[in-house]
């Protein structure tokens, strides 16, 4: 493959991530939650059980402050909340409000509205093949915005 052809592909691949981005979070504000992408990384990596600002900056990529920063916006709004940590007096563990979870289950539905459109455009066939190659390629992620 050509560097032009490497780069038109790449653009390809940006562009799909970046609209299944935005359809995702478009779809959450429709079903009446408040947000923006970077919420959705955040609540990946809550989801499994909290976290504490240094794991949640870890998994984003970002400063601890910017992480806390972040925590603070979805603590007022109501998504999440801050608990002692269960091993670590001097930590907090961020978890998910009943809230932050009804948004992530408002994710769910948005990109599965996404991937059901893609699949209408390319066909079962396709659709499944995409999915065997893209998990071939990038098989556990890592799932961050791309700042």
């Amino acid at each position: 493959m050509q560097n032009s052809e490497a780069m038109a592909l790449a653009v390809a691949l940006l562009a799909a991530a970046g609209e299944l981005t935005q359809r995702i979070n478009d779809g959450v504000v429709e079903r009446g939650f408040e947000g923006r992408p970077a919420y959705g990384f955040a609540f990946a990596r809550l989801a499994a059980g909290g976290a504490t600002v240094t794991d949640l900056a870890a998994h984003l990529g970002v400063t601890k402050q910017a992480a806390s920063q972040l925590v603070d916006e979805l603590v007022r709004k109501g998504y999440v909340e801050r608990h002692p940590h269960p091993d670590d007096a001097r930590a907090r563990l961020i978890v998910l409000t009943e809230r932050g979870r009804a948004c992530t289950r408002a994710a769910e539905e948005a990109a599965a509205d996404v991937v059901r459109a893609w699949g209408d455009l390319l066909g079962e066939g396709e659709m499944r093949a995409l999915h065997d190659r893209l998990a071939r390629i990038a098989p556990y992620g890592p799932i961050r915005p791309a700042w």
